[in-house]
């Protein structure tokens, strides 16, 4: 099977078996988003119908583990333990956590010590679980925290791996920086710099050929929205990935 993992974000409309049926005739690897009709609480017993290995996106509709309100901040960090819990059971990879965000200004300071909170914490419970706990770089709009490299030290430091959202940091102008910091997960698809599309790989401005040189042993999954777009992408970069086999394997010689 190809390398190339699909996040069922292409097929929210649909329930969980539904998607999972759709989806495990074209991959192996599939990332659950963990929200509406694909949320692990009420269907995980889904997974279990299909041979396939999975990876998992914490819930997005709700909660953020750098609200300086400490009662949701909480109340989000109860939620991935939730999550992780039910990674567990289906024998999930990784769990996706996004770094949360701050709405106002005046908050930012006590939004990121609330976040650091969140990391440290979400390090020390990831010891309780075999599913890995990696947190994504988010997109350009002012309320996101973890635009650009600088939080990394501090992630790995809490004993946290790395998801490099490609189209998120194609809109932060972050994508050749981040590429030098050896990414544990991928979620790749394309935009043309200026809204977070989650269009097909290839359809955008992103270049895709140093995303593949550098993601060394990550897996790397499709984030598209529309289901249309998953087999585009997916022969977009399995072309792109047996070039570049073919151009090393050529420079071997």
């Amino acid at each position: 099977m190809r390398r190339f993992g699909v996040s069922t974000n292409c097929l929210m409309a649909e329930p969980l078996a539904d998607a999972l049926m759709r989806l495990s005739e074209i991959c192996d690897l599939v990332e659950i988003q963990c929200d509406a009709q694909h949320s692990l609480f009420g269907y995980e017993d889904a997974c279990r119908e299909f041979d396939l290995r999975y990876t998992i996106h914490a819930p997005t509709g709700d909660g953020n583990i750098a609200s300086a309100f400490e009662p949701m901040r909480r109340a989000s960090i109860a939620v991935i333990r939730e999550t992780a819990e039910a990674g567990d059971r289906i024998g999930a990879e990784t769990l996706v956590i996004h770094p949360g965000f701050c709405l106002y200004p005046d908050e930012w300071d006590a939004s990121t010590a609330a976040m650091l909170r969140s990391f440290a914490e979400l390090g020390e419970m990831q010891e309780e679980f075999s599913i890995r706990f990696a947190v994504e770089n988010l997109g350009s709009w002012d309320c996101c925290r973890f635009q650009a490299p600088d939080l990394l030290t501090c992630i790995r430091e809490c004993g946290l791996s790395f998801v490099l959202d490609v189209g998120h940091a194609n809109l932060t102008g972050t994508l050749k920086a981040f590429l030098t910091k050896r990414p544990d997960h991928l979620h790749l698809h394309d935009n043309c710099g200026v809204w977070d599309e989650h269009a097909a790989c290839g359809s955008g401005t992103i270049d895709f050929a140093p995303v593949l040189a550098a993601a060394g042993s990550a897996t790397m999954i499709v984030e598209v929205m529309r289901f249309e777009d998953v087999e585009r992408s997916l022969s977009f970069l399995d072309g792109l990935q047996m070039n570049g086999c073919a151009m090393t394997n050529n420079n071997s010689q």
